[in-house]
């Protein structure tokens, strides 16, 4: 019972002791010049009337004495399109801020702009104030202006006549947007469409999706969350679904971040000069599609970067179909993966399929990037030419030696990317790449531009670039 006693009086002096060295602490004026850990802060391009993530600037204190900071504000105050957050508290004006002896504390920034230029500067200083110095950190962000098209069970959005969208704003979609039967989508070069979390772009029946993008002015199709790190992370949105007889014509054109980015139920696309990346499930999941591709760059999809299911018609030319998919070891991250099957529900459909792989790269760090199901007694017909393949005889599901329909191609040796990783994203070949000068001339004449516009009609290289 004493022992007890003696612990609890020994707790409530402890605490004790503590109030009173808090009371204690004695805050200066700074003598120093403060630190901070950024001189600016660059916000990742936000939208219009959208608030921010948050993010966060250190101011250290280095002297051997805690100190009150006698003035910290935004330079803009109570007009401007920041907010900060200082020692836990929100305004735009604060004064004197203590801070300990070699600490630090954090002040939060967030903008919610406000700004109906296509695309404008919003500029501001946080500025801190003492006997010492006058010192601040600037805050810079590009706000983009932008469409919202929200749906709902109650207001669906459905775009019921042909429609062309500028890149004047960026559209930004929340739930499902559907372009109706037979009706067409078509966006300018530079347009930007945004998706927040689970929602999808739907083309209904015999409708159409055009994208017109150019080099440096590609039409863009990626999640709402604009700090890079989510470039580099799936499943940020659904995708792009083509219903039956719905067509898809994409050129210059970049689809990352989602589940599926192209979805297509017994429809067809062309695709060219477009890069697909980082989609938890399949770059393009096709069921009894047609594709049409030329300068089609991809890497960095769960299952595969193409999933080819109940056959269809596939001509791919002049392509780099890359995986490395390293965000979830239960997927298989195949380049291709094709079968004649296609399980709807409780019911398997079956379909011929036809694929023609013509001076392109389909390669992986995994054993093998190309798998082939074909189903006894359905057509699966394939014609490889001048390609490089990492393939295992294994599991590939056909023969690469001795092989009529397998021409002119490269095993397993490593193509040799400028940089494979999704964070660069660089899959142009090194100059000592086996697949260089290897490709098919008739074939690149075909396509005599590579996806940057370099000419490839002389020696051409297997691949995407040139």
């Amino acid at each position: 019972m004493k022992t007890k006693y003696i612990l609890f009086f020994g707790f409530w002096l402890a605490l004790f002791a503590i109030s009173c060295n808090r009371d204690d602490f004695n805050f200066e004026v700074p003598t120093q010049k403060l630190s901070f850990s950024e001189d600016t802060l660059v916000l990742d391009t936000v939208y219009n009337q959208v608030r921010s993530e948050t993010y966060a600037v250190k101011i250290y204190n280095k002297e051997d004495k805690d100190i009150s900071i006698p003035r910290i504000y935004l330079e803009g105050g109570a007009a401007s399109q920041y907010r900060i957050n200082v020692d836990g508290k929100q305004g735009t004006e604060f004064t004197n801020v203590p801070l300990r002896k070699k600490d630090s504390l954090y002040v939060f920034v967030e903008i919610a702009p406000n700004s109906n230029a296509t695309e404008a500067i919003a500029e501001d200083r946080i500025q801190v104030e003492s006997p010492v110095a006058s010192q601040h950190v600037t805050l810079l962000s590009v706000v983009q202006d932008v469409e919202f098209y929200v749906s709902t069970s109650s207001n669906p959005q459905i775009i019921n006549q042909n429609t062309v969208w500028s890149s004047n704003k960026a559209k930004i979609i929340y739930g499902d947007l559907k372009v109706a039967e037979g009706k067409s989508l078509t966006l300018s070069e530079g347009t930007k469409v945004y998706f927040h979390r689970d929602a999808n772009l739907k083309i209904g029946k015999n409708a159409q999706l055009i994208a017109n993008g150019d080099l440096g002015k590609e039409v863009i199709f990626r999640g709402d969350r604009n700090d890079a790190r989510y470039d580099t992370l799936p499943k940020n949105w659904g995708g792009i679904q083509l219903e039956q007889g719905a067509i898809a014509n994409l050129n210059y054109s970049k689809i990352f971040g989602g589940t599926n980015a192209l979805y297509l139920d017994q429809a067809s696309a062309t695709l060219k000069n477009t890069i697909i990346h980082t989609n938890q499930e399949f770059g393009i999941l096709g069921i009894n599609a047609t594709v049409n591709a030329e300068n089609l760059v991809m890497n960095n999809c769960g299952q595969a970067c193409i999933g080819i299911f109940k056959g269809g018609n596939y001509n791919i030319l002049h392509s780099t179909i890359a995986n490395y998919w390293d965000l979830n070891g239960a997927l298989p991250g195949f380049g291709i993966y094709a079968t004649n099957e296609y399980v709807n529900g409780t019911t398997t459909e079956l379909g011929a399929l036809n694929l023609n792989l013509k001076n392109s790269i389909v390669y992986s760090d995994k054993s093998t990037a190309i798998q082939f199901k074909p189903i006894s007694g359905q057509t699966f017909t394939y014609f490889i030419e001048n390609s490089l393949l990492k393939y295992e005889t294994q599991n590939a599901g056909f023969n690469f030696d001795g092989n009529t329909s397998v021409v002119n191609s490269i095993q397993n040796q490593d193509p040799k990317f400028e940089n494979y990783f999704i964070q660069k994203l660089n899959l142009r070949l090194k100059a000592d790449s086996p697949a260089k000068g290897k490709a098919k001339v008739s074939t690149a004449a075909l396509v005599p531009l590579d996806i940057v516009k370099v000419n490839r009609t002389i020696t051409p290289t297997i691949g995407a670039y040139q």
